[in-house]
């Protein structure tokens, strides 16, 4: 496992996401991943599953102080009050005394950024949280977050594969010591195929869903969350620090498109 340093803070660089995971499914994919030897996991308030995550986490032995947990507030959760009492209320279903990082799911333009920021320093100060951060925040957001807060902030959380563009918000991260984490990482599954990704990957002995993910943690201060259910395939996205890409390879795998990035998020939702 490689790992992205910020802020003097060590977190995997490849960790399981859970989102759209439920019920004993979620806990037999978390359960599995900390077999294979995941120390960084994924949740949400809105994903409805931080009791199965909880339960997989205390049922796997591994030490606390060796996980890397993270989880969100929920959209309606942004209010002072709302932040405190949904926060505990996640501790208590993740069966944890602290998430490591707590991170706002969206911009709310319902209740006041810094009042919502606030209530997480807050946290902070009590010793609940470790680091605080965002999510699918755009370059001025993020900086607004910052300006607000008191504890730095760690991370933004944010869709990033080859076909979606986040250069900019890359180099903002790598300037001032934070975190780009990457979700969807394989294009909503729109990687798999990538005929670039398949070629680069028969010099490595690698599929292009490794490709896809070498290219994103092998770029300074970006971690990636993928998710699977598949035992197999999260071993083999583990697979993926025993190769380096060229600089020519990086450069080519970066392909922004709008529209392939539009038809692998709707692919991923049909029923069939």
């Amino acid at each position: 496992m490689e790992y992205v340093t910020v802020q003097d803070t060590e977190i995997p660089a490849l960790g399981i996401g859970t989102w759209r995971m439920e019920g004993a499914t979620c806990r037999r994919a978390v359960a599995t991943a900390l077999e294979l030897g995941y120390r960084h996991v994924d949740t949400a308030q809105a994903y409805g599953n931080e009791r199965q995550v909880g339960a997989a986490i205390a049922e796997s032995g591994v030490d606390r102080d060796e996980l890397f947990l993270t989880t969100k507030l929920g959209s309606s959760n942004r209010d002072h009050d709302s932040v405190v009492e949904s926060t505990r209320a996640s501790l208590r279903k993740l069966e944890t005394d602290y998430v490591d990082l707590l991170l706002i799911h969206q911009p709310n333009t319902g209740t006041p950024l810094e009042e919502t920021i606030g209530a997480m320093d807050e946290l902070v100060d009590d010793g609940l949280v470790d680091h605080i951060g965002v999510s699918n925040f755009g370059l001025s957001r993020l900086h607004a977050a910052r300006e607000h807060a008191d504890a730095s902030i760690l991370t933004d959380q944010v869709q990033y594969h080859p076909f979606w563009d986040q250069s900019t918000l890359v180099d903002y991260c790598q300037i001032n010591d934070l975190m780009l984490t990457a979700y969807s990482p394989l294009a909503h599954g729109g990687a798999v195929n990538d005929d670039l990704l398949a070629e680069i990957g028969t010099r490595y002995d690698k599929t292009p869903a490794q490709v896809a993910l070498r290219w994103l943690v092998q770029q300074d201060n970006v971690s990636t969350i993928p998710k699977s259910t598949s035992p197999a395939h999260l071993e083999a996205n583990l697979q993926v620090f025993d190769f380096e890409l060229t600089d020519e390879e990086l450069r080519a795998i970066r392909r922004p498109s709008i529209s392939r990035t539009a038809s692998s998020f709707l692919r991923a939702r049909l029923p069939f």
